[in-house]
């Protein structure tokens, strides 16, 4: 057990490392296109990390994005760069724990619900602010990051994010969500506390996600409310997760990557349409895949094999 573990690790690192040095050989187009997936990589994973063993389906992704990126563009020119970043994290942290201590006794549709409009609500009180109190409507971001510098911060931050969802799903902590998943009531008469278990994730899970907005902030150089909290951000990383299988450690990224390239594909080529077209792949991966790629690659092969076990003379089923 223990070697297979330092395998994994090993491995691991290799592969961070390998991405570590892709900027020196990629294209200022490749280079842009990987910060991209490596966001929703980022987003994926950590709206997994606490919607998957909860199936509690959060639609406050783009709030969280958003806070991290106008807290950028409010400070950037008052702070380092560094300590905007601590500070985009407090801040996403503090409304994580202010939303889930009031908000996650819901379930269902009713989260789901919510936290759509939990993303409207923010956007529209930063639009209220920005025209009534500065008399703007959006902030420009000037500060010293290079492209591969975001590249490598996105990086540190999945490899983290990976990290923390490993750990968790090895954890009693993860073997409570998993419970807590299946059954609340069940899980309350197990001696779980709920209520703090899902907001300690859920806490986790949105600071994560606010420092993804604040680390991509510099590369839009103008930010308002409608880039920064737009709704589709939401969407994708649900349809990212889910594809993949948001209970698998591995899946939000098998989700990502090829669904990334493909809406770009679409973007640029399907300008008009790219909306309709996205709400087409929703339903169609909540009706053919509704448990994930890797699931319904699981479940095809042990049919396949108890298939062949009935075939062949002498073998036992």
């Amino acid at each position: 057990m223990k070697s297979v573990l330092s395998l994994q690790v090993a491995l691991f690192v290799a592969v961070v490392a390998v991405l570590a040095f892709l900027p020196a050989f990629a294209s200022p187009y490749g280079l842009t296109l990987m910060i991209g997936m490596l966001g929703y990589v980022t987003l994926a994973t950590a709206w997994a990390l606490f919607s998957g063993p909860t199936r509690y389906v959060s639609l406050a992704t783009v709030a969280f994005f958003g806070i991290g990126a106008y807290t950028v563009a409010v400070f950037s020119e008052s702070m380092a760069y560094p300590l905007v970043l601590l500070v985009s994290a407090a801040i996403g942290l503090a409304v994580a724990s202010v939303v889930g201590f009031a908000t996650l006794r819901l379930a269902g549709v009713y989260f789901v619900i919510f936290t759509f409009g939990l993303a409207e609500l923010i956007r529209q009180l930063v639009t209220w602010y920005e025209v009534n109190m500065t008399g703007t409507l959006g902030r420009y971001i000037f500060l010293p990051v290079t492209p591969e510098g975001i590249y490598w911060q996105l990086l540190a931050l999945a490899a983290i994010t990976f990290a923390i969802s490993w750990g968790v799903g090895r954890s009693r902590i993860g073997l409570a969500l998993k419970v807590i998943g299946d059954d609340e009531v069940v899980a309350a008469h197990c001696g779980i506390n709920v209520a703090r278990v899902k907001l300690a994730l859920f806490a986790v899970s949105s600071t994560v996600i606010t420092l993804v907005g604040a680390i991509q902030a510099p590369r839009w150089t103008y930010v308002e409310p409608v880039i920064a909290f737009n709704p589709t951000v939401s969407f994708l990383t649900l349809i990212m997760a889910l594809l993949g299988g948001a209970n698998r450690l591995t899946g939000p990224l098998l989700g990502a990557v090829p669904l990334f390239l493909l809406f770009e594909w679409l973007s640029a080529n399907f300008p008009n349409h790219y909306s309709i077209i996205l709400g087409l792949l929703f339903i169609a991966i909540v009706f053919i895949l509704p448990r994930g790629v890797l699931a319904f690659a699981e479940e095809n092969w042990k049919r396949w094999r108890r298939h062949e076990a009935k075939t062949v003379p002498g073998v036992a089923e």
